[in-house]
């Protein structure tokens, strides 16, 4: 056997991809060199869609790739590692960015809404993943640092505490001033 197959490395994850239920990518995140242009990753991912979308099954062996994978009404969740690679770690990191990504659009998974909201969706996946590296599998702390301010979120989805906490610190700076 070849010793890079015997070593173990942090570099699990290879690539996490996220696609329209057309096959079209919205986010798309290589982590080596295993599809170095763009215009093999996009082969691949047609593929892999093409291969998927109508599975009821959860990973699959494809192109020396362990694919794991998750639909949600007109989105599919990706997330891929090397062909020797242990599923349920790759399924912990795709279950972390579902959960985190459902948290995050408040239960409205579907890509209007991702679009929507891609800035912090696209820093949701770098908090969980950078670089192959697994830095987080629990959804709630992947939220909590990607939270937004109390500032970023419109006045008629806030708490009523929140808008009073909000009115209290700009009491607070006014009378500072």
């Amino acid at each position: 056997m070849e010793s890079s197959l015997l070593e173990p490395s942090l570099y699990i994850i290879k690539a996490i991809t996220i696609l329209d239920n057309d096959g079209n990518r919205i986010i798309g995140k290589y982590y080596d060199d295993s599809l170095p242009t763009a215009k093999e990753q996009k082969a691949f991912e047609r593929n892999l869609f093409n291969k998927t979308h109508r599975s009821n099954s959860e990973i699959i062996m494809f192109d020396g790739f362990t694919c794991v994978y998750r639909s949600s009404v007109d989105l599919f969740f990706y997330v891929m590692g090397s062909a020797n690679e242990n599923g349920l770690i790759l399924s912990s990191v795709l279950n972390c960015i579902y959960e985190s990504i459902n948290q995050i659009l408040r239960k409205n998974v579907e890509k209007r809404s991702l679009i929507d909201n891609l800035d912090i969706v696209i820093l949701a996946i770098d908090e969980i993943c950078d670089g192959g590296v697994i830095l987080e599998a629990d959804p709630s702390s992947v939220v909590q640092r990607v939270a937004l301010k109390p500032d970023d979120i419109p006045l008629g989805e806030q708490t009523v505490a929140q808008v009073l906490q909000s009115a209290r610190e700009q009491l607070k700076w006014s009378l500072l001033r």
